[in-house]
């Protein structure tokens, strides 16, 4: 009924008769990533792309995000998943993640900002002390 440009003219206007069902208007980036639940941004609603495992700030706004709570510490400290770990590496990784995360560096933020770099802090504590120790190593390993 409402078809091409007529249907068209009516939604770009904002006219739509009533009990006509609307269609939700995709752009070329919304019609991309139609199905998936790629995260936002909290601070400014900015989509999250590929590669989110290795970004911390929203590429937009520079924000803090929220800690992915499926990531396990091997992949956090940028380690292969065995026994054995370069203590060497992880020892720089951990330094690289808490001047990024610290919460010490977030004084002047926002509190969501703090309170997830409060969060990142702990979580990359927890990830050195337990891949640094051969014994809690091993046993996050089988669990």
């Amino acid at each position: 009924m409402w078809r091409g440009r007529v249907g068209a003219f009516l939604r770009v206007w904002g006219f739509w008769p009533t009990g006509v069902p609307r269609r939700r208007l995709l752009s070329c980036d919304a019609a991309s990533q139609a199905g998936s639940n790629s995260p936002h941004c909290w601070n400014c609603g900015g989509p999250w792309g590929p590669g989110r495992e290795n970004r911390f700030f929203c590429p937009q706004c520079r924000a803090l995000q929220a800690p992915d709570p499926t990531r396990d510490y091997f992949s956090l400290m940028d380690c292969n998943r065995s026994f054995r770990v370069d203590t060497a590496k992880l020892q720089h990784r951990y330094q690289q993640l808490q001047r990024l995360v610290h919460p010490d560096f977030f004084s002047q933020r926002s509190q969501t900002e703090k309170d997830f770099s409060e969060k990142h802090s702990t979580l990359v504590n927890d990830a050195y002390k337990t891949l640094l120790a051969p014994l809690s190593r091993g046993l996050y390993l089988v669990s």
